[in-house]
């Protein structure tokens, strides 16, 4: 489950990744909590704003308009690549989109085409509006897109995220053109390079060796506190096997502990399917790729 960042911790993730933040009065607490769930989060989308001057564009994502309420954004991301924290909850930026591209997000797989809008997005998405008047025209400034591959690949540093969980507006509504004057491929390249990611398709699950069967799950109730099998002490082995054991001072046990639970949960960083629930908890996908 990725729960959404505290606003603190929204906050050291942006400036963690070198960007000027600016922190707009009441910006923790002004959201659209009230009119929908905010999370769990999946990914980040990226939008252009139609706006000309930072101040005018701040005060139209701050307030929003007739008809949509702001917040418009959790931030928007200005000409001179300077961050403005406007929500820390959900804001009114995505709206509704095709549920087909939240899965291969949340799968980190690549998009299908956005041909329906069944899916409340803002519940799902952070959103970054950044300054642009999307003609195609007005240009984007190397700063800019230098933070919005920042802010966009902080987010994903702190779910363990790859660049497949960015995507446009254009890729999530139908009808959307936003970002124009940029790719999101391109971004994403970007974004992979600051995660330190080659920007590839992930591949299938492997098929188990012949003479070596797969052992069965045993169910995710084997994996918490005090459980004690050999189902754990199998999963321990394996994760030693594909180099994830540092945490093991000893060696796996029959018990599980907290050192298997940061194991499993470093191998799940490592799996693109996986990056958006890496809690260390083994689940039948997790346990599929492992013993794979």
């Amino acid at each position: 489950m990725a729960t959404p960042l505290t606003a603190d911790r929204l906050l050291a993730a942006l400036r963690g990744a070198g960007l000027t933040v600016v922190e707009h009065d009441g910006w923790r607490t002004h959201n659209r909590n009230h009119k929908g769930p905010w999370g769990p989060v999946h990914g980040v989308m990226i939008h252009h704003t139609v706006t000309k001057g930072t101040a005018t564009t701040v005060r139209i994502c701050h307030d929003g308009y007739a008809g949509l309420p702001g917040p418009l954004c959790h931030g928007v991301i200005a000409k001179d690549g300077v961050v403005h924290l406007l929500s820390a909850g959900r804001a009114n930026h995505a709206g509704s989109g095709d549920g087909d591209v939240l899965q291969a997000v949340t799968d980190e797989r690549p998009l299908p085409v956005d041909d329906e809008a069944d899916t409340d997005g803002n519940r799902y998405f952070y959103g970054f509006e950044c300054e642009n008047l999307g003609d195609g025209k007005d240009p984007w400034p190397k700063v800019q897109l230098e933070a919005i591959a920042k802010a966009s690949a902080a987010v994903c540093r702190a779910y363990g995220w790859g660049e497949r969980s960015v995507i446009g507006h254009l890729e999530w509504q139908p009808g959307k053109s936003d970002p124009r004057g940029f790719s999101m491929d391109s971004m994403r390249t970007r974004v992979a390079a600051l995660l330190d990611l080659a920007p590839v398709p992930p591949k299938k699950p492997e098929t188990p060796a012949p003479g070596r069967p797969r052992p069965p799950f045993p169910g995710r109730a084997a994996f918490a506190l005090g459980q004690s099998s050999p189902a754990i002490e199998q999963l321990g082995k394996q994760l030693v096997k594909r180099g994830f054991g540092k945490h093991y001072r000893v060696g796996p046990s029959r018990k599980w502990g907290e050192a298997d639970r940061l194991n499993v949960a470093a191998f799940q960083r490592s799996q693109p399917q996986l990056r958006g629930d890496a809690d260390g908890y083994p689940g039948p996908l997790t346990w599929h790729l492992l013993f794979s």
